[in-house]
């Protein structure tokens, strides 16, 4: 039986696209948990949610973009969205969470996929780590922050998708590091060249309760 669609997204589909960490903590768990892997986090046609008790970054870049966000599974239906780039050559991540929400016509209930890491006294490491975010709230500090400068020298970690971009003259700022704290954000995707997950936990399930936020 073909999967139901809702805003474009098919259950099976957001299955194989949100669960390939499940699938590798099964058989590489360890490879994955000491940060041997490049990771990526999409949806589909959905925006999620990001959360952090802290986040510290060094050499961060921050800049306009359009992401191409496939409607369809088949590939054939796409759209292109504005999106802000925020980037970081390492990055370590306090109480991160990542989850996204999706209503299931056919039995007619909303899942919640959720994954957590980094709680435990040990926080997530990331290199090359990228953020498409469509909306950001935080406290934020910066060091040797230039602000309508070219970003320079700044590549894609792993491609999960038709990647975007840049406005033609958009804005753009950089630092030397960058502190934000009390991270709520909601984003299109989220690649990273390596990610160490300490105390990595992904649940499905239920209740709302389940979001980041």
């Amino acid at each position: 039986m073909e999967s139901q669609v809702r805003g474009g997204t098919r259950w099976k589909r957001f299955a194989v696209v949100m669960v390939p960490s499940v699938a590798a903590a099964a058989a590489v768990g360890v490879g994955l948990a000491q940060g041997a892997l490049a990771a990526s986090f999409s949806v589909s046609g959905q925006q999620f949610k990001v959360s952090a008790e802290h986040l510290h970054g060094e050499g961060f870049a921050q800049y306009g973009g359009i992401d191409t966000v496939y409607t369809k599974t088949d590939g054939k239906e796409k759209t292109q969205v504005p999106v802000a780039i925020s980037s970081f050559d390492d990055a370590t991540i306090t109480k991160m969470c990542q989850s996204v929400k999706t209503e299931i016509p056919l039995i007619g209930k909303t899942f919640y996929l959720r994954l957590d890491a980094g709680g435990k006294g040990t926080p997530v490491t990331a290199e090359d780590l990228y953020i498409d975010v469509a909306q950001l709230d935080a406290d934020a500090k910066f060091s040797q922050i230039d602000i309508g400068v070219a970003v320079k020298d700044k590549t894609r970690g792993p491609d999960v998708k038709e990647r975007e971009s840049v406005l033609p003259g958009g804005f753009a700022q950089q630092a030397k590091s960058a502190d934000l704290y009390k991270v709520k954000q909601t984003a299109w995707a989220t690649t990273a060249g390596t990610f160490t997950l300490s105390g990595l936990s992904m649940k499905l399930g239920t209740n709302p309760d389940m979001e980041c936020y």
